[in-house]
């Protein structure tokens, strides 16, 4: 018989996710326990969002506190904790201003506005943008514009015209695309959802050289690669190169909704005023708490330099098993953002590695993602190897 929550679910929720019948309740550490107590090696983090992992008293105490004093106030006012968590965000990004949002697709609509702002006060005529093929970016109509994945774009349909799609680490395709209506160029320094794709540095550094001599602006979008999980505690700061604009969103609130886009000086200065771009709940003090909490706790753990550990650890340990696994083609990315691409799809996998109480999730359809919290060991990622090989 199906599960009754699962089934009450089914019955008042529109149906846009297919999700796995797993009723989880509680978190500890990297694990996750449903309602029958049984546990998950967890390796899909929420989707690169539970970075610190489940029940970190220090975090908890930090949004409790918050909650006791003030949760929203709305943005017509200052608030205590929103400075703090922008002054940190700058921090770590190496950018000036900070705009903060609900969620990573916002993050991404402001920063494609702030593009078109900047162009129009620059009076360039500017209003295009180039995207990279195997994109993601979001779900709203304006990140679809930018995101080259037909099974999602098309039942909306025509989408905001001017976006023309680039082989991703191509650099002479990009620049076949730039015209004098190019305004940016968007993409993911490590693509997540398209396969866990890996910018070159040479790519890197060319989009930055080309958008310097064409008067354009390059946005990255760190929503899943970014916040410590390559190694850095954004991925562009890996490449020697520095992009105009971020998106960020997913591990900055370690679970809590919350995104941010945050440019330099240049770009505030000839971009977004008083009047352009809102949000209602968008910085305010929980979920400011939240954000000036985990960076804190980032900073002082120094987590990105546990991640490159692991990382490497993680790596050699898939290198290994796919020594041993015909089914395995391809091990890809870094830190801990890493792809298992395999023969065939992976959907059953993926299912079937529930049953070994491990949770992974996919990019496209060959590619098993590991997006775990940032504070697994050595230890953690021997037992995901071994349910995995199981599975396999």
């Amino acid at each position: 018989m199906k599960n009754q929550y699962i089934a009450d679910t089914d019955t008042n929720l529109v149906h846009t996710y297919n999700r796995f019948p797993v009723v989880l309740e509680r978190g500890e550490g990297v694990y996750l326990y449903d309602e029958k107590g049984k546990k998950y090696l967890d390796f899909a983090a929420g989707i690169a969002v539970s970075s610190l992992g489940y029940g970190n008293r220090e975090f908890n105490d930090a949004l409790k506190e918050q909650i006791d004093s003030l949760i929203h106030s709305s943005n017509l006012y200052y608030n205590t904790t929103c400075g703090k968590a922008a002054k940190a965000l700058g921090r770590i990004t190496e950018m000036d201003r900070v705009f903060f949002t609900n969620s990573g697709t916002e993050a991404i609509e402001g920063a494609l506005k702030a593009s078109r702002k900047y162009a129009y006060k620059k009076q360039t005529g500017r209003c295009e943008f180039i995207a990279m093929k195997d994109s993601f970016h979001g779900r709203s109509m304006g990140a679809l514009s930018v995101t080259e994945h037909e099974a999602y774009r098309a039942p909306f349909e025509p989408l905001i015209p001017g976006v023309s799609f680039a082989e991703f680490n191509n650099l002479e395709s990009v620049r076949a695309l730039v015209t004098d209506k190019t305004c940016a160029v968007i993409l993911e320094p490590l693509q997540g959802e398209g396969g866990i794709n890996r910018a070159d540095e040479a790519f890197m550094q060319g989009i930055r050289k080309l958008c310097d001599e064409e008067g354009i602006l390059m946005i990255c979008d760190e929503i899943q690669c970014g916040m410590g999980r390559t190694g850095t505690m954004f991925a562009w700061q890996g490449y020697g190169t520095k992009p105009d604009i971020i998106a960020m969103a997913k591990a900055i609130g370690g679970g809590v909704p919350v995104g941010a886009f945050a440019m330099t000086e240049e770009v505030a200065r000839y971009s977004l005023e008083p009047g352009d771009h809102g949000t209602t709940y968008g910085g305010n003090p929980f979920v400011c708490a939240a954000v000036a909490k985990t960076v804190e706790i980032f900073e002082r753990e120094k987590l990105t330099e546990h991640v490159k550990e692991m990382g490497r650890y993680l790596t050699a340990q898939l290198e290994a098993l796919k020594e041993t696994c015909d089914m395995i083609l391809e091990v890809r990315g870094t830190g801990l953002i890493q792809g298992i691409r395999l023969k065939k799809p992976v959907g059953e996998t993926v299912q079937a590695a529930i049953k070994e109480g491990l949770l992974v999730i996919s990019a496209r359809s060959d590619v098993i993602r590991l997006v775990p919290p940032l504070v697994i060991e050595k230890e953690h990622i021997d037992e995901m190897i071994e349910k995995l090989k199981k599975v396999l």
